[in-house]
């Protein structure tokens, strides 16, 4: 019997089952998972009790250990694992409690441990400790230590936290064997749903191959045949669905080009003698248009050249302008330079006739000067003199005249280095006359040479004025030159643009001759590739 199912559905229904196998699959591993999360959290929380119970202990057994090493040594220091297991007992009573929750034995039992430790603390520890602070009561300290009650608190918090380390014991073989069970769970609903998504997959499989790949492989045999030009054979219908439309479509398909190969044959034959008349027709408009496109061609091209060599002469007119205006303002520039040189050699003449004037002037000044160091040399010798006497007269005076020769002797030196330091200026004065006497004949020269300057420059300045002039001139006339060339210019581009329309319109012409051209041999080869297409087909 046919199978009457679509592809969608066929290929839709596949696709649900495995999703839902899927969703079963992965809804028992998630609830195995939990299951198993559970029971090793469950363990968990037991292995942190162990742990809190052995911390209880050992926080006890370091506070006694404490205690006692005090007691023996007496040293402050030995008290300090007793003091340091105080706030850590606290934290571990306090994280038993959670981790015991509402269990109402283990509470009692943790609530007996718990008194019998805080009793422990107060009544030993504590009394202990404030005995043994006071030497003379250190004896008592020992003696509540030592007289047994404290073993008894000792022995009955052990035997309760004992206790509940015996019920977690057996709480902990009861959630181990609920982890192995846990972890067995999941391992079997990981590996039976994969396992049944296998096999729901291979049946799928099979039955996709024997529904859908076999026919569409026949269809795919029956499309190659057609495709390498048999015409003649028909698809059987087999299946229904879409395989089975697919089928009927490619029939009717294959009688249409069986159709459509026997009218285009006869078109064919028809498109290529059209093709070859329009072909040859359009060859002889294409060597018309060709001759008259070279004509013009020619004749733009003449024109061109005489374009560039006006175009080249009025810029060569124009360069000439342009350095005719350059070199006028240049030579305006010279004219200008010239003038203030002028300017500045007079500056010059009269900076260089002030400065002789204040030369003559200091040269009067050093002779004045000269006749003061006489004076001061004059002074000097006279001193000299008078100090000479005095030392003479203090001589004669015997004992009483010894402070005036100290006196004259000191004068005497005065006069000696004043006459030393005259001469050194004399000397200095000396070269400064000569320098002065040279600077006078070097500013006589530079007024010389100045007015022999202001001369040139003056000579200089009229023959710019006659160049700058002409220049200009020169300049004009290359003006009207390239204005006259400027309007030839004109008249020739409008000549050169309308070849240029000429030329265009021909270029025109015969690109549609040549489109026109290999139009027809397009047509040509369109109708025997036709021709050939159609002898592809048997029917």
């Amino acid at each position: 019997m046919p199978n009457t199912f679509g592809l969608n559905r066929t290929l839709g229904g596949a696709i649900g089952v495995i999703a839902l196998v899927s969703v079963l699959s992965c809804s028992a591993v998630l609830i195995t998972r939990n299951q198993l999360q559970d029971a090793t959290d469950a363990r968990d929380r037991s292995n942190q009790l162990i742990r809190g119970l052995d911390a209880f202990r050992a926080s006890m057994l370091n506070q006694e250990t404490g205690l006692r090493g005090y007691l023996l040594t007496g040293r402050d220091n030995s008290l300090e694992p007793y003091r340091a297991s105080r706030p850590v007992l606290d934290e571990t009573i306090t994280r038993l409690r959670t981790l015991i929750g509402d269990d109402a034995e283990r509470v009692r039992l943790l609530t007996d441990a718990v008194t019998a430790a805080r009793t422990w603390q107060a009544d030993i520890g504590e009394a202990a400790t404030r005995s043994a602070a006071n030497p003379a009561t250190r004896p008592e300290a020992v003696g509540i230590e030592a007289d047994g009650s404290g073993k008894q608190l000792f022995d009955t918090l052990r035997e309760k936290l004992a206790a509940i380390e015996t019920m977690e014991g057996r709480t902990q073989a009861i959630q181990n064997a609920q982890v192995t069970r846990a972890e067995r769970n999941e391992s079997l609903a990981l590996w039976g749903g994969t396992l049944l998504t296998l096999l729901i997959c291979a049946g799928i499989g099979i039955a996709i191959r024997r529904l859908i790949v076999r026919p569409l492989v026949r269809v795919m045999s029956f499309v190659e045949r057609v495709g390498s030009g048999d015409l003649s054979g028909r698809l059987e219908a087999g299946v229904g669905g879409e395989v089975g439309r697919l089928a009927t479509t490619l029939n009717a398909m294959v009688a249409g080009l069986s159709d459509l190969a026997k009218t285009n044959r006869a078109a064919t034959a028809d498109l290529s003698a059209a093709a070859a008349e329009i072909r040859a027709s359009a060859q002889e408009q294409a060597a018309s248009v060709e001759q008259q496109f070279a004509a013009v061609q020619q004749t733009a091209a003449t024109m061109d050249q005489i374009t560039q060599s006006g175009a080249q002469v009025a810029r060569r007119a124009t360069e000439v302008v342009a350095t005719a205006q350059a070199t006028a303002q240049t030579s305006r520039q010279g004219l200008r330079a010239v003038s203030d040189t002028a300017k500045a050699m007079d500056a010059i003449r009269e900076q260089a006739e002030a400065v002789a004037g204040n030369i003559v002037s200091l040269s009067e000044k050093t002779q004045t000067i000269g006749d003061i160091i006489e004076t001061v040399n004059d002074i000097s010798e006279r001193t000299h003199l008078l100090a000479l006497n005095a030392a003479i007269e203090a001589a004669a005076a015997g004992e009483s005249g010894r402070s005036f020769s100290v006196v004259a002797s000191e004068m005497k030196l005065l006069a000696d280095q004043a006459k030393a330091a005259t001469g050194q200026v004399r000397g200095i004065l000396g070269e400064i006359q000569r320098g002065i006497n040279t600077s006078v004949m070097l500013t006589e020269e530079a007024v010389k040479r100045a007015a022999a300057g202001k001369t040139r420059s003056d000579t200089t300045q009229r023959t710019i004025e006659e160049i700058t002039a002409k220049v200009e001139e020169g300049a004009q006339v290359f003006q009207q030159i390239i204005a006259s060339t400027n309007q030839q210019q004109l008249g020739i581009e409008q000549v050169v643009g309308a070849l240029q329309n000429i030329r265009q319109a021909s270029q025109q012409t015969a690109a549609g001759t040549r489109q026109v051209e290999s139009a027809s041999a397009n047509l040509t080869e369109l109708a025997q590739a036709l021709m050939t297409l159609a002898e592809r087909y048997r029917h």
